[in-house]
């Protein structure tokens, strides 16, 4: 039977907090608009961290302007926010880190729409009938 808290969750949660608090404090990119990590994946042999983001970023750009800029700019990071981790952890492996923009608020926001839509067109079907 499966743990239900396992080491790469709990691993996982501490390169979360670590990773929070390098990107807010550390780096020094003024691109960098306010970065939430959302969630990281550790996969079971520790090769590979993948860190969902969601980001704030600067006016007058689009969305998907600040979401690549952010993913670029994380990903070239990648390799000094690792060593600093390396640091930090008392684990021999430190996994390589992979950054993507979490699309699930989005993917609601979406859902919401298209909910809200399909009811407004039933109560307008049962008005008219």
């Amino acid at each position: 039977m499966p743990k239900d808290y396992s080491r790469t969750s709990r691993l996982g949660e501490q390169i979360q907090r670590d990773l929070a608090q390098m990107i807010q404090f550390e780096m020094k990119d003024p691109r960098l608009g306010m970065v939430t990590l959302n969630q990281v994946k550790v996969a079971k042999d520790l090769g590979y961290a993948d860190i969902y983001f969601t980001v704030m970023g600067a006016k007058g750009e689009t969305d998907e302007q600040i979401r690549e800029q952010t993913e670029s700019i994380l990903n070239d990071a990648a390799g000094y926010l690792r060593s600093e981790l390396a640091r930090s952890m008392t684990t021999r492996i430190t996994p390589q880190l992979r950054f993507h923009y979490d699309e699930t608020l989005e993917r609601g926001h979406h859902l919401t729409g298209l909910i809200k839509q399909a009811r407004q067109s039933d109560s307008d079907q049962s008005e008219q009938d």
